[in-house]
């Protein structure tokens, strides 16, 4: 009983601790800027663009192959139907 009452306690002030310190290693980085140039922004936005025109094509197959799949659920349940 008594381990078990001293593990609880030390678990607890752990915790506590821990809770406690989280907002001070936040802290030293809130006064960082953005420095960075024109170059890495436009690089940055290339990427992005990248990224949204492979989405798009994605997508359209992503539905087609839904639409099929739909399609060939239909027209089993019909076959099966007529047997």
């Amino acid at each position: 009983m008594n381990a078990k009452k001293t593990l609880t306690t030390l678990c607890t002030t752990a915790a506590v601790n821990l809770l406690a310190y989280t907002g001070a290693y936040a802290a030293p980085s809130t006064h960082t800027v953005y420095s960075s140039g024109l170059l890495v922004l436009l690089f940055l936005g290339f990427c992005a663009l990248v990224v949204v025109a492979q989405l798009i094509p994605a997508l359209i197959t992503l539905c087609g192959m839904i639409k099929g799949a739909l399609a060939n659920k239909k027209t089993e349940a019909a076959e099966v139907a007529r047997h």
